[in-house]
This record gives C-alpha cells, sequence and structure tokens, in this order.
C-alpha cells in the first residue's frame, strides 16, 4: 500500500526537485515492411509506424495529467533502417529517412530513432548505403536520430567503421553548419549497442525485441541531489545507501507509468531505463550530485570514483523496484545537456580526457561534446576509437556522440536550445592519430570474449 506521506513526498520530488519520466518510448518491429522498390518499402514504414504509435501522445498526454507526473517525452524506435532497407532497388536511402520523419509528425512525437546500422565485424551493402546517407538524411529531417554500431566485446573493434565514421560526424558537421552542425546531436555511434534503450539518439528497436513494446526512461538528479543534502558530512557508506534508496523510489515510479502505457496502449511492458538523465535546467544535474558527495567542482581528483559509486547505487536501487530492468541504466554525463558540467567545462576542471576516464564507470560515454570545427576526421575517429576500447574490454556500452562545430574555437558555446542545451567547445589533442586510423583492419576481441 502507498501511504499519504509518500502521496507528499512524490509531489514534493515533482514540485520542486524536477523528477519526472524522461521518455515513453514506442519500439516498432519493420521487418515486414521490407520491398523490392523503395517507394513502396517507405510507405508500408510510414503505415505501420503511424497505425502502432497513432495513440502514444494522446496517452502519454492522458497519464500525466491523472496521475499529475510529467513525462517530458513521448518517443518511437524502429527496427534498424540498414536491415530494413537492404531489399530495396536504390542506393540513396534519405528517402526512409523522410518516412520515418513524416511518421514521426503524424503521431506528434519528439525523435523517432532507429536510422541505425549495426557494423561491429564488417559492412554489408545495406549498412554501406545508409551510413553514406546519414549527412544528408540528418540535415533534411526534424524527428531522425541515427546510431551505428562500431565494436562489441564478441566482435571487437570495425577500424575501418570508426575511420568511417570520423568522415560522416565532420560531413553531418558541415551539412547542418548553418544550425552549428546541428545534425551530429543526432548521431552516436555505440560499442555494445543495447537493442531495448529508449534513449536518444541511440534508441533503435532490436532484432531480438517483439513486434511493439514500451520503454520507459526514467530520471531523477535533483532527486538524488537534494536526498544528498540530508546527509552531508555523513560517510560514504551512508551516501550509497541514500542513492539507493532514492533510485528505487524513482524507478518505482518509472513502473507505474510503463504499465498504465502498456495496460492503455494494447502492448507488452519492455523495461524500465533507470538511467538519470540531466537537463540544462537548475537543480537537475548529475555534476552537481558528484559535487554534493564533496567535491569542490566536477572534474577535479575524485570525480570518477563518485560517479563509480553513484552509477552502482542507482542500479542496484532502481533493480529492485522494476520487474523487468533494461537499456543502458546508470549515469548520463552528456556535457551541453547538465548546467553543472557546463560550468565545470568552462571553468577547465572538465576536459574531454577526464570524461573518456568517467566513462570507465557510468552508462554510456562521451556524450554531447562539442570540439573546435576544424578537428580533423582522423581526431574523431581516435576518439571514437578509445572510447570503443573501454567498451569493449569492460563488456559495456560506451558511445560517442560529439559535435565539430563549425567555425567555433575552443571556448565557444554552441547554442541548441531545448534539453539539448549548451556546449562548450572543448579543446582536443593537436597531435595527429591519423597514421593509426588509417591502417583499418579490425581490433580483435579481447580475451574475457571467450565465454562458453
Amino acid at each position: 500500500m502507498i501511504d499519504l506521506k509518500e502521496i507528499f513526498e512524490t509531489q514534493h520530488m515533482i514540485d520542486r526537485e524536477h523528477l519526472d519520466i524522461r521518455t515513453i518510448t514506442m519500439g516498432i518491429s519493420l521487418r515486414d515492411c521490407a520491398d523490392g522498390y523503395y517507394k513502396r518499402a517507405t510507405q508500408k514504414i510510414y503505415d505501420k509506424i503511424t497505425r502502432n504509435a497513432e495513440k502514444l501522445v494522446s496517452v502519454g498526454e492522458d497519464i500525466e495529467r491523472e496521475m499529475g507526473i510529467p513525462i517530458v517525452n513521448k518517443r518511437i524506435s524502429v527496427t534498424p533502417m540498414a536491415l530494413v532497407a537492404e531489399a530495396s532497388d536504390t542506393e540513396d536511402y534519405v528517402p526512409f529517412a523522410l518516412a520515418m520523419d513524416r511518421a514521426a509528425d503524424t503521431c506528434g512525437v519528439n525523435f523517432i530513432g532507429g536510422f541505425s546500422a549495426l557494423v561491429q565485424k564488417g559492412f554489408t551493402r545495406g549498412d554501406m548505403r545508409l551510413i553514406r546517407s546519414i549527412p544528408e538524411a540528418l540535415a533534411v529531417t526534424k524527428y531522425v536520430c541515427s546510431s551505428i554500431n562500431v565494436a562489441s566485446t564478441r566482435a571487437g573493434i570495425n577500424m575501418d567503421a570508426v575511420r568511417l565514421m570520423g568522415e560522416i560526424i565532420k560531413a553531418t558537421a558541415e551539412r547542418t553548419a548553418d544550425q552549428d552542425g546541428l545534425g551530429c546531436a543526432k548521431l552516436v555511434v555505440f560499442c555494445n549497442a543495447v537493442e531495448d534503450n529508449p534513449f536518444m539518439a541511440g534508441a533503435f528497436h532490436g532484432v531480438g525485441e517483439a513486434e511493439c513494446v514500451i520503454n520507459v526512461g526514467v530520471s531523477g538528479p535533483g532527486v538524488v541531489c537534494h536526498a544528498l543534502r540530508e546527509v552531508r558530512g555523513a560517510s560514504i557508506d551512508v551516501v550509497a545507501d541514500t542513492v539507493k534508496k532514492t533510485a528505487f523510489k524513482v524507478t518505482r515510479m518509472g513502473q507505474l507509468i510503463a504499465r498504465e502505457a502498456s495496460m492503455r496502449l494494447g502492448v507488452p511492458f519492455g523495461i524500465v531505463d533507470l538511467s538519470l538523465a540531466p537537463t540544462p535546467a537548475q537543480g537537475d544535474s548529475v555534476a552537481r550530485i558528484l559535487e554534493e558527495m564533496g567535491l569542490e567542482r566536477c572534474g577535479t581528483h575524485g570525480t570518477t570514483a563518485a560517479l563509480a559509486l553513484l552509477n552502482d547505487a542507482v542500479k542496484k536501487g532502481g533493480v529492485m523496484a522494476s520487474s523487468q530492468v533494461g537499456g543502458l541504466s546508470g549515469a548520463f554525463i552528456p556535457v551541453s545537456e547538465d548546467e553543472g558540467m557546463i560550468a565545470a567545462a568552462l571553468a577547465g576542471t572538465l576536459t574531454i580526457d577526464k570524461l573518456e576516464a568517467m566513462t570507465c564507470v557510468c552508462s554510456v560515454g562521451l556524450d554531447m561534446i562539442a570540439v573546435p570545427g576544424d578537428t580533423p576526421a582522423e581526431t574523431i575517429a581516435a576518439i571514437i576509437a578509445d572510447e570503443a576500447a573501454i567498451g569493449m574490454i569492460n563488456n559495456k556500452t560506451t558511445a560517442v556522440r560529439i559535435i565539430p562545430a563549425p567555425g567555433k574555437k575552443v571556448g565557444d558555446l554552441v547554442e541548441m536550445g531545448g534539453l539539448l542545451g549548451t556546449a562548450p567547445v572543448m579543446a582536443v589533442h593537436t597531435e595527429s592519430s591519423a597514421a593509426f586510423i588509417h591502417r583499418g583492419g579490425r581490433i580483435p576481441a579481447p580475451l574475457n570474449a571467450l565465454r562458453n
């Protein structure tokens, strides 16, 4: 039973501490939309998405109004489009992105993910066509997000894909230069991508998923930060226990919303993603949680240890509050989307090298980082390779979402607005990685991949 105290506590978390459901994401399989004629295929894609998701936004709004719990985003993820489009008679996959975009607009969702390919061990023709289409696809669409998986613990790192994605990110930035390279904010490169991620830009509906599912992403950095203020001066054990208890409360709300949305839409419940996802708003920052633990500024010595504690405690607390936990489930550190990280980057405490160390223990990777517009494609590829190596060796999901902002230099700001926030342009090493990147080939899977 939920008592009166818990009701008031939840209301306080919503009103004062930025507690919300970050996203309800409907995953839709498009495997039956493949067709030899691309115009038929794109029409099938549009029809199936709009048929399945026509009530997603209205149901989300009804739940939000009736329960008083903010649901910030309603989103859609689909089967990796390279798999669906490969049978079609076209070299250009931009029409498939346009079909996704049109469907998202019709349904009224915030984003649609799945303009994706899985190339950790090599390319098919469809994979290559999709990747080559990304710059134009992200320039001419509003809602479409793209992701490419270039590595896994079992397959190793496809260095040809890493090199190519460095070039594609640069091309996407240049194609959307009138928006400071905004297209790159909708493009993520993964190692060990998961099939049930509800968060953008990396969401896609994996081939092992059901026909249609509802996945929910919760959020609550502000709630955790407030809870830690109540235990200032206490031991680290108390800090960990406080985060666990708070994560339990946040996730329980996510489970409630997921079940309700599933029932009303007549779609199976998939997972709750436990991730703490910050926003640019004051009081909704993962960086401020780390500082509340005792760090003068996020990025200083001790930051990685504090983040490890936070990530682990969130998992331990949240997993007890939901019947099905999945997605990424941890703590996100997107620089432009976290006001505390923006401040730390501007102060010079938080650097790309430090962020890379932090990604060893957190949910994803180098996320929403702006770098100078003249950064070479090989340097971007090398950053991707470093992050993929962390994921491959540690058997975890890592990713890179990086914006080489055209015409910007270190210290400038890239204003993206909304949840995407403001990105300080951060310095990269000027020494070249080109010879290493142009070797190509595949970094072999580590010994710990041999588990059978």
